[in-house]
């Protein structure tokens, strides 16, 4: 699935974030970026991954780092998202999945027999220069904020 390998330059991207504002990776040009892809917001999965990164937040702005979360839900389903769970970072609505593809993790998933398409749970970190300097496809949603800061 993945077309992307750590090294690689990260493709460039913009989408709204829950503001309705045009985010883009060249505005973290210089910054360090977690850049995480989640299926949807206000599931269980989904809710605790970015409930560990809000709690790791103070922990990845102390190394420089900044948070973006991607999903294919509209500007309006991230806004409950973000108030219900205050979280302090971006979420970037993808709902013609332009982000998702390009970065390799929109495709085919399994549930209960039945195939369908959607958005591989997947994080990316960017480094300065905008190369990915590490990918986790197998996401600790409970510790991810832990998973993370542990390298």
């Amino acid at each position: 699935m993945f077309h992307l390998k750590e090294g690689d330059k990260a493709p460039d991207f913009s989408a709204l974030n829950e503001k309705g504002q045009t985010v883009s990776l060249r505005q973290y040009s210089g910054k360090k970026l977690v850049l995480y892809f989640y299926p949807k917001d206000d599931t269980p999965g989904c809710t605790a991954e970015a409930c560990s990164l809000r709690d790791g937040y103070p922990k990845f702005q102390a190394q420089g780092y900044e948070i973006l979360g991607v999903s294919p839900d509209s500007v309006k389903k991230h806004v409950k998202f973000q108030e219900k769970y205050n979280l302090p970072f971006n979420l970037l609505s993808d709902e013609d999945h332009a982000v998702a593809e390009a970065y390799g993790v929109w495709g085919e998933k399994k549930f209960m027999g039945r195939a369908y398409m959607g958005i591989h749970r997947t994080t990316f970190v960017i480094d300065e220069k905008g190369n990915i300097e590490r990918i986790i496809a197998k996401v600790d949603t409970a510790d991810h904020a832990g998973q993370l800061l542990k390298a």
